[in-house]
């Protein structure tokens, strides 16, 4: 222990002892001068206990310190500041909020210490709260609160706010501290207010190490790393705020290797040690990079120093294992912490984990633990039932959101209209789209992008276009492509192209997924030529590199055509493998065109990436029955009853108001099964009475005419139709789903049907829309 200095009384050598106990950091030293001060009869003095209860502080006994408060017959603001300080640096802030609650008059050392401890929690909204209420007490603000306040402005990124702080600032003359300079240059620095930024630090005479600091944040602020680099590399002396200002800034621009190498050229050189912040950002670069085992090393590291993970560098850890694969790891921290210290970007990307192994459950279960959930978990949850298959669910829970959550927001009505289109729930859509006006985020473009691909989904083309012509002068990308997606699915190729070329003709670059949109709809309209020519300018013109998706596009668009020779050798001299939707695609063209050999080829190959595709055998059946092979499709049927594959039953629905009806072939389930199959059976008299010639070959089975056409009779997308026409008002739409496409027999049967009952009758089954009217149909009889 170093020798104190003279001292004129035994109080001032005891608090001469105390603070150099302080300063060595040596906490064996307060406990002893304790006792000797109360041996001493000392203990009344109220500077002395103050010193007192600083050291036991500061040495880690909190309990200490507040027994020595606790025990003092007189207390003066000093005594108040030094347990509300202890308290607030700790986290414990509802001690430190009861202790200001105490005080008689709460002066600026008060405030400050409250704002310090929401700071360091994280809380930068209540801090900021707090100097409010402190300017309202008429409390004058020091240049240490001012640090402060301002580092919460940085922190939530409130330019508005942090531009009244520093006008309050000069109003006091305090702008001339290098301190509040520095702390202005950082709030300007990260709000993005560069010429601000810039003015301050011209202004600054006295640059030290906390001035360079913020200059380096300028520089990432601004995406000129390079600059940051060259000027950490000049800094003779760097403070721990240094090298996390380089690692948070280089997480935060996307060069998460490199932020990784600065810490590690910290531990390696500096004798400096990382704390919370510099965790926070390391590990959210392991997390981008999906590095675990370097995640793994920095958590090892955490548990070997024994450092402070609550809060944000908790998160980031419960993040990294989340992104990388280690969702049970996660789940045990946040098990060991408590799910209530738990944020949202680490409760999404634990939801992330789960859904990407299957298992929704327990991300539900951590949702419903959450205190207080605000709109972005509830959106993630939403997001998450969505992404899983559980469009149910998600519906479910935006109901429940908005009886009993926050109000959504445009990202969670364009979350939940998605969810509509999955369902092609129109009624729920509009619904939404309602509640989109009423909370006036309808004219948002994520939302409005939401609704062009809801109604175009849900079979309501004319509703798309309207929503696409609300947000002229504001479409990005996605709105064109989702548009041009829509166009060509209800079989309006001319108007799909045409919009692309507009697309074109604005400067706005189109994606692999505008391109896909764009090949489909000339495969479907049987554009051949247009087909080729866009393929090639996909690439040549606009750098999208071709996916299995525009190749399975292009060997569709050929096949369906009947250039199946020129579909097969497009497949032999792709760039990248063939998948499943490649030959998938060139069989169902083969059963088309019934060519059986190349369909045997296409069959083959389909089943050696997935032996148990029963779309590859029911394919391969089918176009040997269609070609009156019944024998071979009976060895394939047969094949698939050994291998115990399993075909994709068809299916159809319709949803009336807010009940969905499901109808398969041969339905034998609905409650009105016998007045759907009369119905039927009239409509099918009537519709021959015009002309209609039941197509017989739509029967792959060997069986005899009137069999075939009493199971085609009965084929589920008719009885959906006739339950239809059964249940709602003559003129009215039917919108009608279906799992499979829709065969020869139905097409024509509905063409019959839309004429005989004066309706619109739009079928989406799985690759398009029929739009059947008057007779007709949207696809020309090419689909």
């Amino acid at each position: 222990m170093h020798n104190p200095p003279p001292c004129t009384s035994k109080a001032d050598l005891y608090s001469s002892i105390l603070q150099t106990g302080i300063k060595t950091k040596c906490p064996f030293t307060v406990k002893p001068i304790h006792a000797l001060i109360l041996k001493s009869g000392l203990h009344f003095g109220v500077f002395l206990m103050n010193n007192v209860m600083n050291a036991y502080a500061k040495s880690g006994f909190i309990s200490d310190a507040r027994y020595v408060f606790d025990k003092m017959p007189v207390k003066n603001v000093s005594t108040y500041n030094t347990l509300l300080s202890a308290y607030a640096k700790q986290g414990m802030i509802h001690e430190a909020l009861c202790v200001f609650d105490e005080m008689p008059e709460p002066d600026s050392v008060s405030w400050t210490s409250l704002i310090v401890g929401y700071n360091r929690m994280g809380r930068f909204e209540v801090a900021f709260q707090k100097f409010l209420e402190m300017i309202k007490s008429e409390v004058v603000p020091t240049e240490y609160t001012f640090t402060n306040i301002l580092a919460s402005c940085a922190a939530i990124e409130s330019l508005d706010v942090g531009k009244k702080v520093h006008s309050f600032i000069v109003k006091l003359g305090l702008s001339g501290y290098v301190s509040v300079s520095n702390s202005l240059l950082n709030m300007y620095a990260k709000t993005g207010d560069v010429r601000t930024a810039v003015t301050v630090l011209d202004r600054i005479k006295l640059k030290n190490v906390s001035t360079w600091n913020a200059i380096i944040t300028l520089h990432m602020q601004t995406g000129q790393v390079e600059q940051a680099h060259a000027q950490f590399e000049q800094m003779k002396e760097r403070d721990i705020i240094s090298w996390n200002s380089m690692i948070a800034g280089y997480n935060q621009c996307g060069f998460d290797a490199k932020a990784l190498k600065i810490f590690s050229e910290m531990l390696e050189e500096s004798k400096l040690k990382p704390d919370r912040y510099t965790l926070t950002s390391v590990l959210s670069s392991c997390a981008n990079l999906e590095e675990l085992e370097t995640g793994k090393q920095i958590h090892a590291y955490i548990i070997r120093t024994e450092l402070d993970i609550s809060g944000a560098a908790g998160n980031a850890l419960i993040y990294m294992y989340s992104k990388c694969g280690g969702v049970e790891i996660a789940r045990k921290i946040l098990q060991k912490r408590g799910k209530p210290s738990l944020e949202i970007i680490a409760f999404t990307a634990l939801l992330d984990g789960y859904i990407k192994i299957g298992d929704i459950t327990p991300a539900r279960q951590i949702f419903d633990s959450l205190e207080n959930c605000d709109v972005v978990a509830w959106t993630a949850m939403i997001v998450g039932y969505s992404q899983n298959g559980h469009n149910n669910e998600a519906m479910k829970l935006f109901k429940s959101m908005f009886e009993e959550g926050p109000l959504p927001n445009n990202y969670t009505l364009a979350a939940i209209l998605s969810v509509s289109s999955n369902l092609a729930s129109l009624n729920h859509g509009k619904q939404i789209h309602a509640a989109a006006v009423k909370l006036g985020v309808d004219s948002s473009i994520s939302v409005s992008n939401a609704l062009i691909n809801m109604y175009a989904r849900s079979g309501n083309i004319e509703c798309a276009r309207k929503a696409f012509a609300l947000v002229q002068g504001r479409r990005d990308s996605v709105s064109w492509t989702s548009m041009i997606v829509a166009l060509g699915q209800h079989g309006l190729a001319d108007m799909a192209l045409e919009l692309f070329e507009k697309m074109l003709s604005l400067d706005i670059k189109p994606d692999h997924i505008t391109y896909i949109g764009v090949l489909s709809a000339c495969t479907h309209a049987g554009l051949v030529e247009k087909g080729r020519s866009y393929f090639k300018k996909m690439k040549d013109l606009h750098g999208v590199e071709p996916t299995s998706s525009h190749c399975a596009c292009m060997v569709d668009l050929f096949g369906r055509a009947g250039l199946l020779d020129e579909a097969q050798d497009f497949i032999k001299n792709m760039k990248i493998e063939p998948d499943v939707i490649a030959w998938g695609s060139l069989l169902a063209s083969c059963r088309a065109h019934k060519n059986v050999d190349l369909a045997m080829v296409a069959a083959e190959n389909m089943l050696s990436l997935e032996p148990d595709n029963s779309g590859a055998y029911s394919a391969l059946a089918n176009v040997y029955s269609a070609s009156g092979k019944w024998e071979e499709a009976a060895k394939i049927r047969k094949s698939m009853k050994d291998r115990k594959v399993k075909k994709e039953q068809g299916i159809s629905w319709l949803q009336l108001k807010s009940e969905v009806h499901v109808f398969g072939a041969d339905d034998s389930v609905h409650l009105q099964r016998d007045e759907v199959y009369r119905k039927m059976a009239e409509i099918w008299e009537d519709i021959k009475k015009m002309g209609f010639v039941p197509e017989t070959s739509s029967v792959l089975h060997d069986l005899d005419e009137e069999l075939k056409e009493e199971i085609l009779k009965h084929h589920s997308e008719k009885l959906a139709i006739a339950f239809g026409l059964m249940s709602t008002p003559d003129g009215t739409t039917l919108r009608i789903m279906k799992n499979l496409r829709v065969c020869n027999d139905c097409h024509s049967a509905i063409k019959f049907i839309s004429k005989l009952v004066g309706r619109e009758i739009i079928v989406r089954d799985a690759t398009r829309f029929h739009h059947f009217k008057n007779g007709l149909c949207s696809c020309r009889d090419y689909w």
